[in-house]
């Protein structure tokens, strides 16, 4: 048997907004990127670069209830682990282009590891496992 997680859903407040983080900020990738007429939204799809299973699909909050989680999809916790083949090239990189880390970059027995905060709010670590 043979199983993968296709897609993780992000509530975003925007799709451009989103695309302007994740693309030009972070240098995903730009999967799909289609508007879906009879429901008045996009299906925008980004991935890291060099990934060839994990993507993103940004989704735009669209009521209430979900604007109400837009940053905070895991209250607090760390919600993504974006893993990097050179963690100093990211952590450089992502600074100069304003990203904010919210915890200093530090080893730990399985990698190096900062955590950043998205244009939303939400919490990711960078980083660069041991063994990967």
């Amino acid at each position: 048997m043979k199983q993968a997680l296709g897609l993780v859903s992000l509530v975003v407040r925007d799709y451009d907004e989103a695309l302007e983080f994740f693309v030009g900020k972070l240098d995903f990738t730009l999967v799909e990127d289609t508007y879906i007429p009879g429901q008045d939204k996009r299906w925008v799809i980004v991935s890291p670069p060099g990934a060839t299973e994990s993507r993103l699909l940004l989704a735009r909050a669209s009521t209430e209830e979900q604007e109400s989680r837009v940053g905070a999809q895991t209250g607090g916790r760390v919600f993504l682990f974006l893993y990097t083949d050179d963690f100093w090239r990211d952590y450089e990189r992502y600074r100069s282009r304003g990203v904010e880390f919210v915890r200093e970059p530090r080893e730990e027995p399985y990698g190096v590891v900062a955590v950043f905060r998205d244009l939303c709010g939400n919490l990711w670590d960078l980083l660069q496992p041991r063994e990967w």
